[in-house]
């Protein structure tokens, strides 16, 4: 799993796939069993996800763990800190080469503000509410 799948995960809050059944595909849709087909789901119910707060699930959790040191709002070592991540420089570089980040990944200043920044942006991207603060 990617390390930016982790952070996703942990403040969205998903499980792996492979912790529960696959889901069930409706009746007449691809991949599905046949229209009538006893037992059958014959239409999705339909679902509105809200996006996730991002900053609210971070300031909770931050307040839960009982450190308000971490400075999780620009430091992209304490934002991995809060969520239970390793954030060794190694660590830091293979996100950073996930994410696309084309410095020297040196753990520079320059690199740890990137990396905040596109998080949040990646964040934002796959569904989570992020207040413009957290991105510029």
């Amino acid at each position: 799993m990617s390390i930016f799948s982790k952070i996703k995960d942990a403040i969205f809050g998903h499980k792996k796939a492979a912790d529960g059944p696959p889901p069930e595909i409706p009746a007449g849709w691809a991949g599905g069993p046949p229209v009538g087909t006893p037992g059958a789901t014959t239409a999705p119910s339909p679902q509105t996800t809200a996006p996730v707060d991002v900053e609210q699930v971070l300031t909770d959790l931050s307040a839960s763990k009982g450190n308000p040191d971490l400075n999780w709002r620009t430091s992209i070592v304490d934002l991995m800190k809060l969520l239970g991540l390793d954030s060794s420089l190694e660590h830091r570089k293979e996100l950073a080469t996930e994410l696309g980040y084309t410095g020297e990944k040196d753990g520079s200043a320059e690199m740890n503000i990137w990396l905040h920044r596109e998080v949040m942006r990646q964040l934002e991207a796959n569904g989570g509410k992020v207040s413009p603060s957290l991105t510029a």
